[in-house]
């Protein structure tokens, strides 16, 4: 079971619209999939009310992550995305120290740009890899570039996807859908699949090798 953890410890950074679309595209790629809502607004839950099926969403305390990726876990699920609440370091190292993963969106500002060494601390301090992926980029100009260029000194990867600023993420959201489900053919779907892709791609690498190092130690 993949878990990932979707934190930024800054607000309005675009977690749980990232959150809730992924986990659309991991149910229609005809994966078992579960959201896990740490934020006491609920945004998540809120959305996962509004589908009425799956996936499933499961408001929970922080504290009781561990009970709840077990139940995903004797239920099959096959991967698990935990949404979690900006200013809540606590929160947010619990959730990291849970995943497989860390994603950390980030809009293309200089504002948000600098809150990132905090999400990348707690990702560090969990011991788990972690990436960024650049949030709500303006279709023209060059501050996806500049994000990335200031982002290269910083002590966290950046993911290959970016994803645009596009009205297709907030109609979807507000009609409890994915872009995926919303608009199938459109480039905000698209940029969801690849995502997604590179998640999963990631995971296998790291989990590969894992097992190489388990094996270069018992040689």
């Amino acid at each position: 079971m993949l878990t990932v953890a979707i934190l930024s410890q800054k607000g309005g950074s675009g977690k749980t619209t990232l959150t809730a679309n992924l986990a659309v595209a991991a149910h229609l790629k005809k994966k078992s999939c579960a959201v896990i809502d740490l934020d006491p607004q609920a945004s998540s839950t809120a959305w996962g009310d509004s589908r009425h099926g799956e996936p499933i969403v499961i408001s929970a305390q922080p504290a009781r992550i561990e009970n709840v990726l077990e139940t995903c876990h004797r239920h099959d699920a096959d991967i698990v995305f935990i949404d979690t609440a900006p200013h809540a370091e606590n929160a947010a190292l619990m959730a990291a120290r849970a995943a497989d993963i860390v994603l950390v969106p980030c809009r293309p500002s200089v504002v948000d740009l600098r809150a990132i060494n905090a999400s990348a601390n707690i990702a560090q301090l969990a011991g788990k890899p972690a990436c960024v992926v650049l949030n709500q980029v303006p279709a023209r100009g060059t501050l996806a570039a500049e994000a990335a260029e200031a982002l290269e000194s910083a002590s966290i990867d950046l993911a290959p996807i970016t994803l645009g600023n596009r009205v297709a993420y907030i109609h979807a959201f507000t009609e409890g859908r994915g872009v995926m489900e919303y608009e199938p053919g459109s480039k905000a779907a698209d940029e969801i699949r690849r995502l997604l892709n590179f998640i999963i791609k990631s995971a296998k690498e790291i989990e590969n090798g894992k097992e190489k190092h388990a094996q270069r130690r018992t040689a």
